[in-house]
């Protein structure tokens, strides 16, 4: 199992947002928008700043993925 996180850039684009401007809304660092496009774990908090930034349930941004 791993995570995905296509669905958070697919609504940035929907959002014609950029990584720049998420980091921003979210009060995230960029290393944590380097390591979601990596796919890596990140914190539930980050996940949490980042939903509420956008409006978003954490289901909107994520999903776990059969390797």
């Amino acid at each position: 199992m791993a995570v995905s996180y296509k669905k958070l850039w697919k609504l940035l684009i929907d959002l014609d947002m950029k990584k720049k401007d998420l980091q921003q809304a979210a009060g995230v660092s960029s290393a944590l928008i380097a390591k979601l496009g990596r796919n890596e774990n990140v914190s539930t908090d980050s996940l949490v700043k980042i939903c509420s930034a956008l409006h978003c349930d954490i289901g909107d941004i994520m999903e776990v993925i059969d390797l």
